[in-house]
């Protein structure tokens, strides 16, 4: 008999909860950091070590899905069928300083389209969860967007230290927020930051480029609580490859200031 959505919502979130054990019970002693392309871009021997863990038991739940992980080389297309996106670590730098700010993401999509998405930070024992058509829940409870405006909101930015280019741009974007908002936040997981949009902790986020595997997961969290993921430009996510994230609670969005 084929799983249902629950089911196999409830297999990959003990798979996602044990890779943060991982994290939680790791050893930076004996944790190997190296560099990839651009600027305190890191990699760990913990971020190897839960991605092995996560394409393993994950592809035994479903074998016929591809496995899509930053830490890879090539990655295959997600374009048919299902398709496992995954950040082993998100927030890297913030795990290697044991900043308590990082997470697991496991998205599933389903013929390029997202099906289910899981985000745990570990540090505080908390699961989000989503599946398509069916809301979206932190640690199995309701959660939607708040309905504040963003004179009353806060808003979150991320910017990755690698995308330098893309550094001044974002200040002064986030610059411009602060004179909008309620305040502003970075907390270096955007994994994390969608997922406090969706919860009602955050009215918006933004980040001028992202990774599949960065908002795979929380991107559909935030959809099914209500909120609208775009492009910054205002376009559909594309899943398959790098672009700019905008999440808005669908009420503190500065062109309806």
């Amino acid at each position: 008999m084929e799983a249902t959505p629950q089911t196999l919502l409830r297999a990959v979130t003990d798979i996602v909860r044990e890779c943060g054990g991982v994290m939680l019970n790791a050893d930076r002693n004996k944790s190997v950091v190296d560099e990839k392309a651009g600027h305190a871009n890191f990699v760990t021997t913990y971020d190897k070590m839960i991605q092995a863990l996560l394409r393993e038991k994950l592809l035994k739940l479903l074998p016929e899905a591809v496995f899509v992980g930053e830490e890879e080389e090539a990655h295959a297309s997600i374009e048919k069928g299902y398709a496992f996106i995954v950040d082993p670590i998100d927030g890297t730098t913030n795990f290697i300083r044991d900043y308590h700010a990082s997470a697991v993401s496991v998205g599933l999509s389903r013929d390029g389209a997202p099906y289910m998405g899981v985000v745990y930070n570990p540090y505080l024992d908390e699961m989000f969860t989503a599946v398509k058509g069916e809301g979206a829940y932190l640690n199995g409870r309701p959660i939607h967007v708040s309905k504040h405006p963003l004179k009353d909101g806060i808003v979150i930015f991320g910017t990755a230290t690698y995308y330098e280019e893309l550094a001044r741009r974002t200040f002064e974007l986030a610059y411009d927020y602060y004179g909008k908002s309620l305040d502003v936040r970075r907390s270096g997981s955007a994994a994390l930051d969608l997922c406090s949009v969706a919860a009602g902790r955050a009215e918006l986020f933004f980040e001028l480029r992202l990774c599949p595997w960065d908002y795979a997961a929380a991107s559909l969290i935030v959809t099914e609580a209500g909120g609208r993921v775009t492009t910054f430009e205002g376009e559909e996510l594309p899943f398959g490859e790098s672009c700019s994230v905008k999440a808005v609670n669908g009420v503190a969005d500065e062109r309806k200031e």
